[in-house]
C-alpha cells in the first residue's frame, strides 16, 4: 500500500501484476460506474478536496481550457442536482474521457513542497 498525497492506494502493486490487473479491472470499472459521478458529468479529478492547500495551488496550474472546462462540469453537475436528476445519457462522461487532468499537478505541488522543506531546514556547517 503507497499513502501520497491523494490518499492511500494499492494501485502500483496491482498494476505490477498481470493477475491482479484482470481480477480487479472489473470491479474498479463497475465500482466507477456505481459511484455515479460520470453521470452528473464529472471527471475523477472533479471529486479532488479543494480545501487542501496542494489541491488549491495545482488548479492555478491548470490551462485556461482545462480551468474553463472544470468550471463548466461544475456548473452542469450542481444544475443537475438541483434538479434532483442526472444527466441525460449522451451527456455522460465516457470511461475513455475520464482521465486524471489534475493529479501530476497535485505530485508536483507536493514535490515542489517536499523540496523546499528540504533546502529549508537544511544545516550548513562550515569548517
Amino acid at each position: 500500500m503507497v499513502f501520497g498525497p491523494l490518499g492511500a492506494s494499492c494501485a502500483p502493486y496491482i498494476k505490477s501484476s498481470r493477475t491482479l490487473s484482470r481480477w480487479f479491472k472489473p470491479i474498479a470499472n463497475w465500482y466507477a460506474h456505481a459511484a455515479g459521478y460520470r453521470k452528473y458529468g464529472f471527471k475523477y479529478d472533479d471529486l479532488l478536496v479543494e480545501e487542501r492547500d496542494d489541491v488549491q495551488r495545482a488548479l492555478t496550474r491548470l490551462t485556461v481550457r482545462e480551468s474553463y472546462d472544470r468550471a463548466y462540469r461544475l456548473k452542469r453537475a450542481s444544475h443537475a442536482s438541483v434538479l434532483h436528476k442526472p444527466l441525460s445519457q449522451d451527456q455522460w462522461i465516457t470511461p475513455a474521457e475520464d482521465k486524471r487532468y489534475l493529479k501530476s499537478h497535485v505530485l508536483n505541488v507536493v514535490k515542489e513542497d517536499q523540496e523546499r522543506q528540504y533546502w529549508d531546514n537544511l544545516d550548513v556547517k562550515r569548517n
